[in-house]
């Protein structure tokens, strides 16, 4: 059952005093299944920003559709379109993106918070999460107190705590040094093996390599996509670097 569907999706922005036109996605399509572990790869400039910003609904694109669940976000109005994002998404992104003046508890419900949960709610909700990411320990402190690591930990809490029906993660591991790497992207396969949906934009082979698919941006539009089959992580490593040879040296897809 596809949870995520885009349809022949165009992105094209004017400079600023409206004279060159920038096409930044040309004709994406694709579909996300319900519990998939989808990777998006390709160069700086391919797209990949510009598609996960319209998944977001951060932005919206010049034609196309994309259908969450059944809902097409072009047809959500923008005074609600907060609201459907706290309850339909959650996102974690490379600098974190945590509040310097909230303690880490408070972090991770702030998505909860605003969604007018009741206080009795909250602790009921945040306890199973920070257990489950091996941060209970740190709830009382403040994100200048922990390291890059259990920064990305709590993201990844906050970005559970609303029961999303999407994850898309934006570089997760790109500030994160290699053990935390692996620590993060054990905590997405644990997630993910309990039927989270995960969409992440990645740069890093090794990241997306623990995906159960991985599609290639060229040029604005889908080049290629890998799927794991019965690879095993170093195995689907080799595939996608391969692929990744083919991306920049202009080669044509096997």
């Amino acid at each position: 059952m596809s949870i995520l569907e885009v349809s022949n999706l165009k992105k094209i922005y004017t400079t600023r005093f409206g004279g060159n036109k920038v096409q930044a996605l040309t004709n994406v399509t694709f579909t996300v299944e319900k519990g998939e572990y989808v990777a998006i790869m390709g160069e700086s400039g391919s797209g990949k920003t510009t598609l996960l910003n319209i998944l977001a609904a951060l932005d919206r694109p010049t034609a196309g559709k994309v259908i969450l669940e059944g809902k097409e976000l072009s047809g959500i109005k923008e005074s609600e379109m907060a609201t459907f994002r706290r309850e339909n998404l959650g996102f974690v992104f490379q600098e974190f993106n945590l509040l310097d003046t909230f303690s880490i508890r408070d972090n991770i419900l702030l998505p909860l918070v605003l969604n007018g949960a009741k206080p009795s709610e909250l602790e009921g909700k945040l306890q199973p999460i920070a257990e489950r990411l091996g941060i209970s320990d740190l709830l009382a402190k403040f994100p200048y107190e922990v390291s890059g690591g259990q920064k990305q930990r709590t993201a990844v809490a906050r970005a559970l705590i609303t029961d999303p029906k999407l994850i898309l993660a934006d570089e997760p591991t790109g500030a994160l040094d290699s053990k935390s790497t692996d620590d993060l992207l054990r905590v997405f396969r644990d997630i993910n093996s309990q039927g989270q949906t995960i969409l992440m934009v990645t740069h890093s082979t090794k990241a997306a390599s623990h995906a159960s698919r991985v599609l290639f941006i060229r040029d604005g539009e889908v080049f290629h996509q890998i799927y794991r089959g019965d690879c095993t992580n170093e195995q689907l490593y080799q595939k996608i670097s391969d692929t990744l040879t083919l991306l920049t040296t202009g080669g044509e897809k096997r």
